[in-house]
């Protein structure tokens, strides 16, 4: 079960003037469940993404870039599971294209202007025919507030679908952020196997939208780690239909800009976590923050060591505050001149180290206590400056190995 995560309620989820979804059964690789889903864009809307920095990236990936960087206006997206088309080669960017020209003859629009993306398994063929058979159904369906039916039909072992939503003021005006993601496992940052997209109706200069998604990527989905493994068709997309009633936005450093960043932070962030409390066997939610540190790059490899460690995941999971294990990830981060006799850890508000050494009034009972709990903070103190940065994990389970064992079968 997730941790603390229920599947989105539909009527919390506010529609965003100018996106309509739709969501069919196509048979991608099972029967009778959600595999197909296509965003619907009206004209003008502004699309931007960043994808993973995995070198054998699939082929949907490859697409996606060509197609944004043709510099049309982007119509629709079209959104698979069940098959990854990565590791596919020539034919699967050929599959890629044509999933992209099949959606684009039905909505007369040029194949450049629909972006695809898949999430699944690896080195088989898309079966093209199965989702051009399913478009029809798919666009049929598109609705305004489809939204938590999107949430469910972008899945693969994720256990509940993610979808968050807020309003908020904006030159007089409410403006609508929405978003889903999927992604259970194969989660470490540089993206992973996730898909994400949020989108609002805001006005905002298009040539905002590139720095602004990386940005929110940089502070969100770059910032969890299930296992520690980058994936192959990651995404996360930023959809901003210039619907809404307010004067365009043409820098992020008004307080327009700002407002709006920090909605499309929150929904990126709240997704981005979802993900960790849903990591596949996931039974705990921990929040690792690294402290004085030199540079945030400095904080950033420390937290990453910790929520990296099998080590310290399969202790956090057994509930077994054998704390030794976080100092020791943290020593071998890769910070060469990191002087131990610095350091302070905090499990929540146990005080567990002193200077690099157990702390006198640490008391291994106060330790379990905290690890007991399904939702921990971890904190670290470098004592080197006033740098710091926060990294979300879970731990790691027997159910790991049962969910990823099992995944093709």
């Amino acid at each position: 079960m997730p941790v603390h995560l229920s599947a989105p309620n539909p009527a919390d989820l506010h529609p965003v003037a100018g996106v309509r979804i739709g969501v069919a059964e196509a048979n991608v690789r099972k029967a009778n469940r959600k595999d197909l889903t296509v965003f619907l864009l009206d004209e003008g809307a502004s699309v931007a993404g960043v994808f993973t920095q995995n070198r054998f990236c699939a082929a949907p990936v490859q697409v996606c870039r060509e197609h944004l960087a043709g510099g049309q206006a982007v119509r629709a997206l079209v959104v698979n599971t069940g098959n990854a088309n990565a590791g596919t080669g020539v034919e699967g960017l050929a599959r890629a294209r044509a999933t992209s020209a099949a959606l684009a003859r039905h909505l007369q629009v040029d194949a450049v202007q629909v972006l695809p993306f898949s999430t699944g398994v690896i080195m088989e063929q898309l079966p093209v025919d199965r989702i051009e058979a399913g478009l029809p159904a798919a666009i049929a369906d598109a609705q305004p507030a489809h939204w938590a039916r999107a949430a469910e039909g972008i899945m693969t072992t994720d256990t509940v679908g993610k979808a968050f939503s807020r309003q908020v003021q904006i030159g007089g005006a409410t403006v609508t952020v929405t978003g889903i993601a999927k992604g259970a496992g194969m989660i470490r940052p540089n993206m992973a196997t996730m898909l994400g997209f949020v989108a609002t109706d805001a006005r905002i200069a298009p040539g905002l939208l590139q720095g602004l998604v990386r940005d929110l990527a940089d502070q969100s989905f770059n910032r969890i780690t299930i296992d520690g493994d980058t994936s192959t068709n990651d995404c996360f997309m930023l959809i901003a239909t210039q619907k809404a009633a307010h004067a365009p936005i043409e820098a992020l450093s008004s307080a327009e800009g700002q407002a709006l960043k920090a909605a499309l932070l929150e929904v990126a962030q709240k997704l981005a976590q979802a993900i960790v409390r849903d990591g596949e066997g996931a039974t705990k939610f921990i929040t690792v923050r690294v402290e004085g540190g030199k540079t945030g790059e400095e904080c950033r490899k420390a937290a990453y060591a910790i929520a990296h460690s099998p080590l310290v995941k399969t202790a956090f999971f057994a509930s077994d505050p054998n704390l030794g294990r976080i100092l020791a990830a943290v020593g071998y981060a890769g910070i060469e001149d990191l002087d131990q006799t610095g350091i302070d850890l905090y499990l929540d508000d146990v005080h567990v180290a002193v200077q690099g050494g157990r702390n006198p009034q640490y008391r291994e009972e106060d330790g379990q206590r905290v690890m007991k709990q399904s939702e921990i903070t971890v904190r670290v103190l470098l004592g080197r400056g006033t740098a710091q940065d926060t990294v979300w994990t879970c731990d790691l389970s027997h159910d790991y190995v049962t969910i990823n064992a099992d995944y093709r079968s």
